[in-house]
């Protein structure tokens, strides 16, 4: 599937070239979540240019140094460049820039395998590029990093390559429009529901074969010990952290609906003074993210809600790790909880669907979008565009709909609208729901309702 694995990186792609093309000194810092295709960007973007990739390992310093030289040597033809001995990067890249005859494109991926080793590594990029870089179009260097913690460190100000970037990108997951050109054999409502377990990464999407159902599939990359889904989010996890009980006991309680923080320290045991650091860390590692409703001025620490902003690791806690006993045992009555519930587990996986159809669709004017919430009231969707005092209401519902069963929602949307204070006096309101299908849908929106199905998604978002 090699056509599939820069699907979605056209933006990117164009940024890394016009950095290239610029012909002044570039310092580029590109980071994200792991196995999401850094790597394969970053190859890409090499073809037929002059340039370098080097891979970090865990290693000692001097060792990382030594096979960066003969990466080096390799790319001059230098058996002289290979022989000397260098005592940091600083020494090495400045000899290596003074041998270059043309612009040179230099990519360390794994940067924080380095700063593990050696604390230093920030400061002595920090000379490189303040003494020899900066004043330099013979290279474009630029560092990749999956420790999504780390990496924006180094772009704080507390860090000594503060300042020195020229560019920064974060590489985020493919959107769930872009699923089906890893698997064009699906139709939407698959499409949905592959995203629902994968998410949009691009070596999970690969890992499913268009011929096979999406339960079949399932079955044979979750729920299979040779399976890649299986044991992955265990090893990710425990890349990331050295002691992953309470985080694999915290990301267990989301799974299950415990979203406030109080109901995570009671369902975890994890006393009320150090479980903040924890999910700081998750949510840093892009696995959770905070919510708030969405008309709250001030993030009002009580109506916080931590949920799964990655949905593969959202679907493996709520039904690979509460099974794995089964799964150990080869068998696959575990599958019997993803039949079960899967469709209503991909309720909240439409909403954010729907979400992403409203901004891509182009179709509003907002400013801000996301869920809103007081005590039992729920409102799926909220949009509001500050400068015209316009709010939007939506609903989703991952199911089909007759047009009665359509108007009723309304209704009781107009009715929880009342709720929300976001200038309750002067504003403009619009009402919308979204399902699989809605019956009369056509008629609906003759009458001024915003109503869209799985039709609509097809046509307006390429």
């Amino acid at each position: 599937m090699q056509q599939n694995e820069f699907i979605n990186r056209k933006e990117e792609l164009e940024i890394l070239e016009k950095r290239f093309e610029s012909g002044n000194p570039e310092f580029v810092i590109m980071y994200g979540r792991r196995r999401v295709g850094k790597t394969e960007l970053a190859v890409h973007f090499l073809e037929n240019k002059q340039g370098i990739y080097f891979l970090a390992e865990e290693k000692r310093y001097m060792d990382n140094l030594d096979a960066m030289k003969e990466t080096m040597a390799d790319h001059l033809e230098d058996e002289e460049f290979k022989m000397m001995a260098f005592e940091n990067w600083v020494q090495m890249l400045k000899s290596f820039s003074d041998r270059l005859k043309e612009r040179t494109v230099i990519i360390i991926d794994e940067f924080p395998y380095l700063v593990n080793d050696n604390k230093s590594i920030p400061s002595e990029f920090q000379k490189i590029w303040d003494m020899y870089l900066q004043r330099s179009d013979k290279i474009m260097l630029v560092i990749v990093g999956s420790s999504v913690g780390m990496m924006e460190k180094l772009l704080g100000r507390k860090s000594p390559l503060f300042g020195r970037r020229t560019a920064q990108m974060e590489i985020k997951p493919v959107d769930v429009f872009k699923v089906g050109e890893f698997l064009p054999g699906y139709g939407t409502i698959d499409c949905i529901k592959a995203y629902g377990c994968l998410d949009g990464i691009p070596l999970y999407l690969k890992q499913f074969d268009q011929k096979q159902n999406i339960f079949e599939n399932m079955k044979n990359t979750f729920f299979g010990r040779d399976g890649l889904l299986y044991g992955e989010a265990e090893i990710l996890l425990k890349q990331e952290f050295r002691e992953p009980a309470n985080y694999f006991a915290i990301l267990k309680a989301i799974s299950f609906g415990k979203t406030r923080q109080i109901d995570i320290v009671h369902y975890t045991n994890i006393d009320k003074s150090i479980i903040s650091r924890y999910m700081q860390n998750l949510e840093e590692i892009r696995v959770i993210k905070k919510e708030y409703p969405m008309d709250d001025r001030k993030e009002n620490r009580r109506n916080v809600r931590y949920v799964f902003s990655d949905n593969y690791f959202r679907f493996w806690f709520r039904f690979v790790y509460p099974n794995r006993a089964l799964i150990e045992r080869g068998s696959m009555d575990a599958l019997k909880s993803v039949d079960r519930e899967y469709n209503r587990y991909l309720g909240h996986i439409f909403e954010q669907v729907s979400a992403e159809f409203l901004w891509k669709s182009g179709q509003f004017e907002f400013m801000r979008l996301g869920g809103w919430w007081h005590k039992e009231i729920e409102i799926d969707i909220v949009a509001l565009n500050d400068d015209l005092r316009d709010i939007f209401f939506f609903e989703c519902k991952w199911m089909d709909l007759k047009e009665g069963n359509a108007r009723k929602i309304l209704s009781e949307l107009e009715e929880k609208s009342g709720f929300v204070g976001w200038n309750k006096n002067d504003r403009k309101e619009y009402f919308g729901l979204i399902a699989k299908h809605i019956e009369n849908k056509d008629i609906l929106k003759k009458e001024g309702w915003l109503v869209f199905d799985l039709k609509d998604f097809e046509k307006a978002v390429v």
